[in-house]
């Protein structure tokens, strides 16, 4: 949202260390120079909103970003957008994301296994320490004895709060 003009320029492949590239809602037009693919650093890349036509330079990192970060562009075509180029046949590899049956917004693979993973460790974990209780007699105990003595100081805290409450108004 700078309000660039023009091309963006075929040597900014030389910034081969730049992380984060937001070119995002500006007023640039022609393609995406082949020369970002040896910016091999980027972990983030918004054109979005822009005039960028052609094809997205293939073979690069540039199809690992989600196709958000390239809306906008009428004119750009190729993986990881699902909009062929002309000469195409058919686009070659899996989209980076598919289409949520629920409500339409995509997810990302890594996600949804993040997701998974997460939900399976969380379960996982939750029946090894009931098991352990039921079968540890003494930590069963003990566990208890907390929870009841925790119950017994909030207790405690909240009667002093409200009798605080009440003589103080």
């Amino acid at each position: 949202m700078n309000a660039l003009v023009g091309e963006i320029p075929t040597n900014i492949g030389q910034m081969k260390e730049l992380l984060i590239l937001d070119l995002s809602r500006n007023n640039l037009s022609g393609r995406i120079p082949s020369s970002m693919s040896h910016m091999t650093l980027l972990n983030y890349l918004d054109v979005s909103y822009n005039n960028l036509s052609g094809r997205i330079p293939s073979g690069t990192q540039l199809q690992s970003f989600e196709p958000s970060r390239y809306i906008g562009n009428a004119g750009l075509c190729g993986l990881p957008l699902s909009k062929y180029c002309p000469g195409d046949k058919e686009l070659e590899g899996p989209l980076v994301t598919r289409e949520n049956m629920d409500d339409g917004e995509g997810i990302d693979d890594l996600q949804r296994w993040f997701y998974i993973g997460g939900a399976t460790g969380f379960a996982t974990g939750f029946w090894m320490a009931c098991i352990a209780l039921l079968v540890n007699r003494r930590a069963r105990h003990a566990l208890f004895h907390f929870l009841n003595s925790l119950e017994n100081w909030v207790y405690v805290k909240v009667m002093v709060f409200i009798a605080k409450m009440v003589a103080h108004p």
